[in-house]
C-alpha cells in the first residue's frame, strides 16, 4: 500500500480509531492496576503496561481468528477476569512503605495485571483491529503503535478520577465481572452445548458475572479489615 495514498491513511485512521473505541475497559484495568502503586511509580506502570499490551495485541491480533474457535478459552478468559476484578478491588494504595524491593515487585505485579487482563480482554477486539489492517502488518503496528499515547492519557486521567470518586473503582471491578460473563456465555463450547444464546440471555450473565465480583471483593475486603482490625 502506498504511504503517500488516501486509501493508507484512511485504513491508518480506522485502526486508531477502532482501537480507541474498543480500548475503554482496557484502560479502566491500568489505572485500577496503577492506584496502589506510589506516584512516581503510577506514570510507569501505565507507561510499560500500555506499551507492552500494545505489542502482545499486535501479535494476538494475527492470530486471534484461528483462537476464537478453541473452545473453553473464552471461559477460561472469563474466570481470569473474575479473580483480576476481585483482586483489584482488594487492592488499598498505600504509600508509607518506601522499600525499594517491596515498590519494584508492586510496579511488576501492577505491569503483569495489566497485560493478564489486556489479553483477556482484547480477544474480541483484535478482530474489529485485524479488519481495518486488511491484512497490512504494518498498518497495523502503526495504528496500535499511534494508539499507545492516547491509551496513557486515558488511564491517566481516570487514576486521577478515581481518587477523587473512589466508586469509580468498584464501577471498574463491576465491569470486568460483566465482560467476563459475556466472554463465558459466548465461548465456542457453550454454543456447540447450547446454541447461540439471545443477547438478553447474555446481558444476564453479564450482570450476574459483574454482581459477583463486587460482592466478592467487597466481602473480602471486609473481612481483609476485620481480621486487621
Amino acid at each position: 500500500m502506498d504511504f503517500t495514498s488516501a486509501a493508507f491513511w484512511a485504513a491508518l485512521g480506522s485502526i486508531i480509531w477502532v482501537n480507541i473505541l474498543l480500548s475503554g475497559d482496557n484502560a479502566v484495568v491500568i489505572a485500577l492496576a496503577a492506584r496502589g502503586l506510589p506516584p512516581h511509580q503510577q506514570k510507569k506502570a501505565i507507561f510499560f503496561g500500555s506499551a507492552a499490551a500494545i505489542v502482545m495485541r499486535i501479535v494476538l491480533t494475527l492470530i486471534a481468528v484461528e483462537m476464537l474457535k478453541w473452545p473453553w478459552l473464552k471461559v477460561v478468559g472469563g474466570v481470569l477476569l473474575v479473580y483480576i476484578g476481585v483482586s483489584l478491588l482488594l487492592e488499598e494504595g498505600e504509600e508509607g512503605d518506601d522499600d525499594n524491593a517491596d515498590q519494584n515487585t508492586g510496579l511488576l505485579t501492577a505491569i503483569r495485571t495489566i497485560l493478564v487482563a489486556d489479553l483477556v480482554m482484547s480477544l474480541d477486539n483484535v478482530l474489529a483491529v485485524a479488519a481495518a489492517a486488511k491484512g497490512n502488518t504494518v498498518l497495523l503496528v502503526l495504528g496500535l503503535g499511534i494508539s499507545i499515547p492516547l491509551i496513557i492519557f486515558g488511564s491517566t486521567l481516570l487514576l486521577k478520577v478515581m481518587e477523587r470518586f473512589p466508586i469509580i473503582i468498584v464501577l471498574g471491578a463491576a465491569l470486568l465481572g460483566w465482560l467476563a460473563g459475556e466472554m463465558i456465555l459466548t465461548d465456542p463450547a457453550v454454543v456447540a452445548r447450547f446454541g447461540e444464546l439471545p443477547h438478553t440471555t447474555q446481558y444476564i450473565g453479564a450482570g450476574i458475572g459483574a454482581a459477583l465480583v463486587v460482592a466478592l471483593g467487597l466481602a473480602l475486603k471486609k473481612r481483609q479489615h476485620a481480621s486487621a482490625a
